[in-house]
């Protein structure tokens, strides 16, 4: 089933499967330029074993792409700074507002014949910051999911405060590289060539290193959100977000259990990162890295990934 809902005045595309009496909750988060489609291989598997939610991320899919505001800038009307809170915020409030997950209720309030249900957050690349961000809010109101889980999760190698790995000429090129991105006059013709068949096909080949499941059907659920009006908004949203949440700050802060699934040859989260992060960081129960495939282990190998995440939904707390 899909649906829309209204949040803060703004329509969230998203969709449901699964028996909405399981006791178990997913929901799921995509990547960068993805939407809820990028689950096609995989919600109706999850859902075999729970009740399954996809968003679409605000600016991204079916969902509302609302004017972007820069930090320093006032906007227009119904703008929006985009980032990881935001879009944090909208998972929450989607929970919330479908009676899906909320803080404990008091003895009065709650039934105490029904068993709490286990709310499993997972993310793709932007969207496992996304889930990491939701659970540590939730886990401050007092209702920490049952588990997060981090598919290929974005590492975000040029935010401010990585600025000093990279090398002496980018670090020297930046200011002028995020004076430029705030421009839309210079982006929109960027955006335009990004957005063109050939431009996605090239990247696939990248982000899906087996070729598998690059087909039609991936290719517009990709191109088709880029024709929305406001498509170029929230790009340019998204490539100003030089300061914002990285996924170790956001685990380090987090007592649920978190597990983690990477493709060996993802082109731009290096997997030595997650070992990194496992080796590390107390939150981290397993990590599976899958030899040959890429950022999107999800979609290019379903059959490979699905065993692993039913295994993970079923896994004690």
């Amino acid at each position: 089933m899909q649906a829309d809902w209204t949040w803060q005045g703004q329509r969230i595309h998203f969709c449901q499967g699964g028996d909405p009496a399981s006791e178990a909750v997913v929901v799921l988060l995509h990547g960068f330029g993805a939407s809820i489609g990028h689950w096609r291989h995989n919600l109706p598997v999850l859902a075999q074993q729970a009740e399954v939610y996809a968003l679409d991320l605000l600016g991204f899919g079916a969902s509302a792409k609302p004017p972007s505001r820069l930090i320093g800038e006032t906007g227009p009307p119904g703008s929006v700074r985009y980032g990881f809170d935001l879009w944090a915020e909208q998972v929450v409030a989607f929970l919330a507002d479908r009676g899906l997950w909320c803080p404990q209720a008091s003895p009065s309030q709650s039934d105490p014949d029904r068993p709490r249900r286990r709310l499993h957050l997972i993310g793709n690349s932007i969207g496992a910051v996304v889930a990491l961000n939701a659970a540590q809010m939730l886990q401050a109101r007092g209702a920490p999911p049952s588990q997060v889980v981090l598919i290929d999760c974005a590492q975000r190698t040029l935010d401010d405060k990585r600025a000093m790995a990279l090398p002496a000429w980018e670090r020297a090129s930046r200011p002028l590289l995020k004076q430029a991105v705030r421009q839309r006059w210079l982006l929109a013709p960027l955006f335009r060539l990004l957005a063109r068949p050939g431009a996605v096909r090239a990247v696939l080949r990248q982000a899906y290193p087996s070729g598998a499941n690059v087909d039609d059907a991936l290719l517009e659920i990709l191109l088709s959100p880029t024709r929305d009006p406001g498509a170029l908004e929230s790009f340019r949203g998204f490539v100003n977000l030089f300061n914002d949440h990285l996924a170790p700050d956001l685990l380090a802060g987090l007592t649920v259990p978190v597990r983690m699934v990477w493709g060996s040859r993802d082109p731009w989260e290096d997997p030595a990162e997650a070992r990194r992060w496992a080796a590390s960081l107390t939150c981290i129960r397993e990590l599976e890295v899958l030899e040959g495939l890429g950022h999107c282990p999800h979609d290019e190998a379903p059959e490979r990934v699905n065993p692993i995440l039913l295994r993970w939904l079923a896994a004690p707390a």
